[in-house]
């Protein structure tokens, strides 16, 4: 017999078994004997036969409790009171300790040889929280949820088993760290056998441990943050005093709304900035393109202003005035982030390259900071990929871009996201060749198809060049084309090609900044991607210290970073007494191209890849009235939601003010709103926003009681003789 067969009956035999145990246990109504009634009304009972029988009992007892834990059966909360209720405090405390960590560990063995695909499907989502803590921190990950039942302790009995982590080590932490609870049950327990009346139900004993049965999870997971934060910074020179509350490090988006916040709850704060306020949105990033995409709009208006009855030359486009008038709108916002605005609302603005010497100390130039806690708002910067050649070549980056004067030739584009499709499109209505070069078979890749294939259109509608499924190998200078031409050499489908321009512009994603000013010396963990490794909470591996926006991560947008500054801010100063967790459950973005791309929550990609069942409603934007009128009469709105209901999934629109059409459904997926309600609001008429009320029509008429229909159909015909 080989050894798979022999596996495979061994299998089949403990299944059967388990099988026969729990059949009987629910067969046999066995369940009745493991409530509060029972035990009360069997108490006495039971009292004297441990006292005639002290071993049998205390033997039958034991198997008892380690088949209910070990089947996970419900009832040992049950069966633990019932040990304080018999045994008192010390035995029953010793005996639910072994008996209940014995009976994990063969339910524990149980999942890891028969149970895995079973526990991955019921506790998926559980079950990739508690692998990714076992991997960072092994026996204390393990030791915190016995610690504190975050989780029912058969659901850690049964995900443990699929982890790499060994028997013995399951075995000792899960003793050690269910003790606590453990104590206080079996406390409780003891109190229960005191009842001889009413009135004793009342009694302060019995009323202090069911309190302190309540209080107990917000008390252990205290003992634990505490033990693990104590250690964390013993190694490191407390002072007695502080010159802040909270410094924060950076000063964009995120490192703003962080000491903004601090400052309106009267706490000490100091904004660190090495270069401008304002940071990458203000000065190279939202702004600067919103700017640049408005003079392109324009132009393009200009060039299809005979669709609109109204006839005009050729925009003539001064380039270096484009790029000025962004330089002028970013001056004009400037004051906003400015450091007289901050420093009149209470923040210490400080200049200058800070190094974080430790957990309580930052020094900026010859000054040294201490302060109770540090949020780091560092951000992220365009990620340079290494094509060889690059060293020697001229490039951009969506950060130098805006210091160009002079009008490219030929501009070529490696990258397709967001960024690059803006500037693409951006700069090929300005009258500049464009190349779009990128190593995916489309743009957009985290977008669906059907809105990727309508920006890709709508590009080369514009003028540009799309070579897509290109991987660049080389860049090198030469070419005869431009006076400063360059040549890149790329491979596709399997051919290597030349593409000669005379501007490069990067835009293939960005990195955290991350690495550089003492974050790695202290012990703050970093994620392969760069980012800072924080918890719900934002708070990094160093407790004290807690970071925000791209250096944070997991998304980089301005809106993500701002919302998770108050996060950080507020846990940074507050934490000691009440925290709070990152919400990201809504979090909606835009790519505004022409059309734009609007999306929140799930796309169709994405509930496929996740086995998500949704319905599709889709609209079709080239319906609506006002957008007729317009001449934008192009995009849709398309609506995933759960099968049979209105409950919103995601969103994606595409089409004319998209990002501002989307904000409607962002609101509904935050607030539980289902296209019902939609459907049920007034929408002014003719608005575009009327494009989300169309699309709840559709969802409607697509589950329209048809058979109630047809009985209010006979019902009227039945009305008119």
């Amino acid at each position: 017999m080989s050894s798979s067969s022999s596996v495979k009956i061994r299998n089949i035999v403990i299944i059967a078994v388990i099988a026969a145990l729990i059949g009987s246990f629910f067969i046999f109504d066995l369940g009745q004997y493991l409530t509060l009634d029972a035990l009360s009304a069997r108490q006495d009972a039971l009292i004297d036969y441990y006292r005639d029988n002290t071993l049998a009992m205390l033997a039958g007892f034991f198997a008892v409790y380690v088949v209910v834990t070990a089947l996970s059966i419900p009832g040992a909360a049950i069966l633990t009171l019932a040990a304080g209720a018999i045994f008192g405090l010390w035995t029953g405390l010793v005996l639910v300790s072994f008996a209940s960590s014995i009976g994990a560990t063969i339910a524990f063995l149980i999942s890891r040889l028969l149970l895995k695909d079973w526990v991955q499907k019921k506790f998926g989502r559980r079950l990739q929280t508690i692998n990714k803590g076992v991997e960072k921190d092994g026996a204390f990950y393990l030791f915190s949820l016995r610690l504190v039942p975050a989780f029912p302790f058969f659901v850690i009995n049964l995900v443990m088993g699929l982890t790499p982590i060994k028997t013995r080590k399951f075995y000792w932490v899960s003793q050690l760290g269910m003790l606590p609870g453990t104590a206080v049950y079996v406390n409780a327990g003891t109190q229960l056998a005191s009842i001889e009346s009413t009135s004793d139900i009342l009694s302060p004993a019995l009323i202090g441990s069911f309190v302190l049965l309540a209080i107990f999870p917000f008390i252990a997971r205290f003992i634990v943050d505490f033990v693990k934060n104590r250690k964390m910074l013993s190694q490191y020179d407390k002072p007695g005093s502080f010159d802040y509350n909270v410094v924060v490090i950076g000063a964009g988006s995120g490192g703003l709304v962080a000491s903004y916040i601090a400052a309106a709850v009267k706490a000490k704060v100091a904004l660190i900035e090495r270069h401008k306020m304002g940071g990458d949105c203000l000065n190279t990033g939202c702004v600067p393109s919103k700017a640049l995409l408005r003079s392109a709009k324009i132009a393009s208006y200009i060039r299809k202003s005979e669709d609109y009855g109204i006839s005009a030359q050729a925009p003539e486009v001064d380039f270096a005035a484009v790029m000025d008038r962004i330089q002028s709108k970013i001056t004009m916002i400037e004051p906003h982030d400015s450091i007289e605005r901050y420093s009149q609302l209470g923040v210490d603005c400080v200049t200058g390259d800070a190094r974080i010497v430790d957990p309580y100390r930052v020094q900026v130039g010859n000054q040294l900071l201490t302060c109770k806690n540090i949020v780091v708002a560092t951000g992220g910067r365009p990620f340079v990929p290494p094509i060889p050649g690059l060293d020697s070549a001229t490039y951009y980056t969506s950060d130098t871009i805006w210091g160009l004067r002079r009008k490219p030739e030929h501009l070529l584009i490696v990258g397709g996201g967001p960024i690059g499709c803006e500037l693409s499109q951006a700069f090929v209505r300005l009258g500049i060749k464009v190349t779009q070069i990128d190593r995916d078979p489309r743009l957009l890749p985290r977008e669906d198809d059907d809105a990727a294939k309508l920006v890709m259109a709508a590009l080369e509608a514009d003028g540009a060049r799309l070579i897509l499924g290109a991987n660049a190998k080389s860049v090198r200078q030469g070419g005869s084309a431009y006076a400063d031409s360059q040549i890149l050499t790329y491979e596709q489908g399997g051919e290597e090609h030349e593409i000669e321009f005379d501007t490069l512009l990067l835009a293939v994603g960005r990195a955290a900044n991350s690495r550089g000013f003492g974050l790695e010396e202290i012990g703050v963990r970093i994620e392969d991607n760069g980012t800072l490794e924080v918890n719900e909470y934002l708070q990094t591996s160093v407790p004290n210290i807690y970071a925000c926006g791209d250096v944070a991560g997991p998304y980089q947008f301005t809106h993500v970073a701002s919302h998770q500054a108050w996060y950080a801010s507020v846990n940074a100063l507050f934490g000691f007494a009440k925290r709070f967790k990152a919400d990201y459950r809504v979090i909606p973005w835009a790519t505004f191209t022409d059309p734009e791309v609007a999306r929140v929550g799930l796309s169709e990609n994405e509930a496929k890849a996740q086995g998500i069942e949704y319905e599709v409603t889709r609209y079709g934007i080239d319906d609506l009235d006002r957008a007729i009128a317009d001449g934008e009469d192009h995009g849709f709105v398309k609506v995933l939601t759960e099968p049979g209901k209105d409950t919103i999934l995601g969103v994606t629109i595409v089409g004319y003010h998209a990002a501002d059409l989307i904000t409607e459904y962002i609101a509904a997926m935050k607030h539980k709103i289902g296209l019902n309600k939609i459907l049920g609001t007034i929408h002014i008429y003719p608005t575009m926003s009327e494009a989300n009320k169309m699309a709840a029509g559709q969802w409607k008429r697509a589950h329209a009681p048809e058979k109630l229909l047809a009985w209010v159909e006979k019902l009227h015909t039945w009305r008119r003789h």
